[in-house]
């Protein structure tokens, strides 16, 4: 036998690496070595952080330990992606159970004023494993409908998580439970700001598009404007509104009553309008332009009117397109729905810079955990949705 037969024979033996995998098991295990998580006296002191030995009683931190060396193998080693999307999931789920027992664990008895809250070591685990399963998930190319089914079972098992009081010790929760009216007016408020800027600027925008479509000469001076708006910051674009839309509101008869003012709902619903704008009309402008012309061709052979061919055979085809337009504005927009706050239009942007304001890192977890849940159930929905469409469109 010659020493590359000896060779071969030996790399057979060992079970094969995931490159990949050996990337989220560093993080992984800088995770391990890090707080799982802070306890404070009281909601604004600095806290002390802990790590799992110390965070969880003795079988919980065993339970964990175990699971953790379940998860980082099943990273490190080139294994079927199903096992490894089962695995992923089942470490999470042990790390959102017991971080809620460690909550439990770490807070004294009749205690009000404790705060317990997740720790670096906790995030970064958890990073890792949601990781592993996006990698999982990328590598078994479920279908759309399959995708929607395991975010929406991935949302029953935390309102469930929620509905058991499994969490009601976290701190983030005692938030929750002080400010449960404001929290639920407040995500009344930001679900507004969001789809309904959204809305508008669909029906404002996929026309314009067309009219861009139809009549070239004005397509680049718009969508240069349109672009020069999407560079102003956020920030700025906001306080800029606030002048012209208190005039608005003191100058012109009824405006007032209709909500119209220099502060609240109505500045904010501007600007994150005239945000949404550019990606939907460029969008629509782009796919209405890349119609195979042989589709038109087709389409006049039949004796279609121009009307005919834009709403049967043109915009049709370009659909998908625009419904990427729709998810990047969607997703956007929920994120900047937060910096609304700002200038009193309310949204979860409230509880974020209270928190800041008060240093309470917890208020602003109430605000940004839901903000970041909502926007990533956005993005998982609507992209399902521009594939189905798509591959309806490659079908017929």
């Amino acid at each position: 036998m010659t020493t590359a037969d000896t060779t071969s024979q030996s790399r057979a033996a060992w079970p094969a690496f995931d490159k990949l995998g050996v990337l989220i098991a560093l993080i992984a295990a800088a995770g391990v070595f890090l707080p799982f998580a802070v306890f404070r006296a009281n909601r604004i002191v600095l806290g002390e952080g802990l790590p799992i030995p110390s965070a969880l009683n003795a079988p919980s931190a065993v339970l964990l330990g175990l699971v953790l060396l379940i998860g980082v193998a099943t990273m490190l080693l080139r294994v079927n992606p199903l096992a490894k999307l089962g695995v992923g999931f089942l470490v999470l789920a042990t790390l959102f159970v017991l971080i809620g027992q460690s909550a439990t664990f770490l807070t004294p008895p009749d205690n009000t004023f404790a705060r317990v809250s997740p720790g670096a070591g906790f995030w970064l685990l958890t990073f890792a494993f949601a990781l592993l399963v996006t990698d999982a998930l990328t590598r078994l190319k479920f279908g759309p409908w399959q995708r929607i089914g395991i975010l929406a079972l991935v949302g029953v098992a935390m309102a469930a998580l929620l509905w058991s009081g499994a969490w009601n010790d976290l701190s983030i929760l005692k938030e929750f439970a002080n400010r449960a009216p404001a929290f639920w007016a407040e995500a009344r408020t930001h679900l507004l700001l969001a789809f309904g800027s959204v809305a508008i600027a669909i029906f404002a925008g996929v026309p314009l598009g067309i009219l861009l479509y139809r009549v070239k000469p004005l397509r680049a001076a718009v969508l240069n404007t349109l672009n020069i708006v999407q560079t102003i910051p956020s920030i700025a674009l906001f306080g800029l509104l606030i002048a012209p839309l208190a005039w608005v509101a003191a100058n012109v008869p009824g405006a007032s009553a209709i909500g119209i003012s220099g502060i609240g709902i109505a500045p904010a619903m501007v600007a994150l309008f005239a945000y949404s704008l550019l990606p939907i009309v460029s969008n629509t402008v782009v796919g209405l332009v890349n119609v195979p012309e042989a589709a038109n061709d087709a389409a006049r052979g039949m004796g279609m009117t121009n009307r005919q061919r834009l709403f049967s055979v043109e915009l049709p085809l370009a659909f998908p397109v625009i419904l990427t337009g729709i998810r990047i504005v969607l997703v956007q927009n929920i994120g900047l729905a937060t910096i609304a706050a700002l200038i009193g239009g309310g949204g979860f942007g409230v509880f974020v810079f209270q928190g800041i304001g008060q240093t309470a890192m917890d208020l602003v977890l109430l605000g940004a955990v839901p903000t970041v849940a909502l926007a990533f159930a956005a993005a998982v929905v609507l992209d399902a949705f521009v594939e189905m469409v798509s591959t309806r469109e490659r079908a017929q």
